[in-house]
């Protein structure tokens, strides 16, 4: 079952359509570019999103390969300066693909951010069972988030995404604390390959459905939306209670009801009119308790066997 939110309207704060420092809320329709320029340095807690992969979907234009990538340099610069000293910067991609070649972004991401002096601190891969099926080679069922700082003094919290243990009655077997719980009682460390939903982290692989048609927070007017529990992960390790989170690329606002969810402040920043307005209904809804969403850490259904759609069609049982 989806989750709602529990809040009201009262509750609500101003949706600003510009930035205001003042304001917890802006949705902002604008080039990222020409948006980011007009905020102020040294400012976000969080910068997190997922940028064009130039793939010629309705909300960008394919361009060359490398001017696609001294574009998003230019971008990235400027979210460097408005990151905070003790900030983080996620960048969630997957792959570009031209002509059946598989150009994986990360691994082009990953010196732009290097040389703007960023460190990466993980890089993490979000699995997901559903996509399209590729017809010569492998259907692709994996992104990746990158995790950089501007700093070695970093906000994280551990405690918030700690997983139950495998083991919790696990006891040191020598030394001084023999005998005692050896684990900690709050759960384990995740690790940087998370599988969150089934395994809780063991195979460290994030196994969050991606916002397909079935998925309670899919927008049918978005093609490759973020889900709001991938955002969510990052938002309660890396900033704490007030901070400011920003979504430069925020389509339809996940990142937005991520961060409004954990009582964080948010700006998001997408050039498509029609985006800002779903982002601001999201908004309006999450504050009123309409809004569906996936909770955090809900196990990926699997299926029983018994389902009608998980049994092998009657035609090819002899084949």
């Amino acid at each position: 079952m989806e989750q709602l939110a529990l809040s009201t309207d009262k509750e609500r704060p101003e949706i600003s359509r510009q930035f205001n420092s003042k304001k917890k809320i802006s949705v902002i329709q604008d080039d990222a570019l020409k948006a980011c320029k007009k905020l102020p340095d040294d400012f976000f807690s969080l910068i997190i999103s997922s940028p064009p992969y130039n793939i010629g979907k309705t909300y960008e234009k394919k361009i060359n390969f490398e001017s696609y990538l001294d574009d998003q340099r230019t971008v990235i610069a400027e979210l460097v300066r408005m990151l905070r000293s003790d900030g983080s910067l996620c960048w969630q991609v997957g792959n570009y693909i031209d002509n059946g070649e598989v150009y994986p972004l990360d691994i082009y991401f990953y010196p732009v951010f290097k040389s703007l002096g960023l460190q990466l601190r993980n890089r993490i891969v979000w699995h997901f069972g559903h996509g399209l099926h590729a017809k010569k080679r492998f259907s692709g069922r994996y992104e990746t988030l990158l995790w950089f700082t501007k700093s070695d003094n970093y906000i994280f919290n551990l405690d918030p995404v700690r997983v139950p243990s495998k083991y919790p009655g696990k006891r040191h077997y020598k030394g001084d604390k023999k005998g005692m719980p050896s684990g900690n009682p709050l759960g384990k460390n995740p690790s940087d390959f998370w599988d969150l939903l089934q395994a809780e982290f063991d195979e460290c692989v994030w196994d969050i459905p991606n916002v397909k048609a079935n998925h309670p927070e899919k927008i049918s007017e978005h093609p490759c939306q973020f889900p709001i529990e991938l955002v969510e992960r990052c938002v309660l390790s890396m900033t704490n209670e007030d901070d400011w989170v920003l979504d430069p690329y925020g389509g339809v606002g996940s990142a937005a009801i991520a961060a409004l969810k954990n009582n964080r402040r948010t700006v998001s920043i997408d050039r498509d009119e029609e985006f800002c307005e779903i982002t601001q209904k999201r908004i309006i809804d999450f504050y009123a308790g309409r809004l569906k969403m996936r909770p955090l850490g809900k196990p990926v259904h699997k299926p029983s066997g018994h389902e009608k759609v998980s049994q092998v069609p009657i035609e090819w049982r002899n084949k």
